[in-house]
């Protein structure tokens, strides 16, 4: 059986040696963010599904570790690089996003709308914080 305290020591470790918060570890083995908090706060215990993500998700964390805390996190290695890479491969995965811009768009259903008697009245931007934008023609 798993010592639940024991085992949030041990996330807390992957979460210091990868440098991520609990709730952008949560993202990443696409799990909830309240799944994480629970676990922590001792609430519930992690179920297989979550070790089993934690694992396929973090090759430097070994299974049997994460479990018992038998076993060395990270990966002793010579040269002590096995950290850097995985913050690394980490770091490559965030792909920058491109600002966007709403002169392009408009312009673009300006030029469709040319070819036809409509004509755009009003565009309205919903943005994921709850704010809005709105444009008239």
């Amino acid at each position: 059986m798993v010592n639940s305290l024991d085992f949030t020591k041990r996330l807390k470790e992957i979460f210091e040696y990868y440098d991520l918060s609990a709730s952008s570890f949560a993202d990443r083995i696409d799990v909830g963010r309240a799944s994480i908090s629970h676990i922590i706060s001792g609430r519930n215990k992690p179920s297989l599904d979550f070790v089993m993500k934690v694992v396929s998700n973090f090759k430097e964390v070994e299974l049997y570790w994460l479990l018992n805390g038998k076993g060395h996190f990270p990966p002793s290695s010579k040269n002590n690089t096995n950290g850097i890479k995985a913050k690394k491969e980490f770091v490559d995965d965030i792909k920058p996003e491109k600002p966007k811009t709403i002169e392009p768009l408009l312009n673009e259903y300006s030029k469709q709308a040319s070819h036809s008697k409509k004509e755009i009245q009003k565009v309205i931007i919903f943005y994921t914080d709850g704010s809005f934008e709105s444009f008239q023609n």
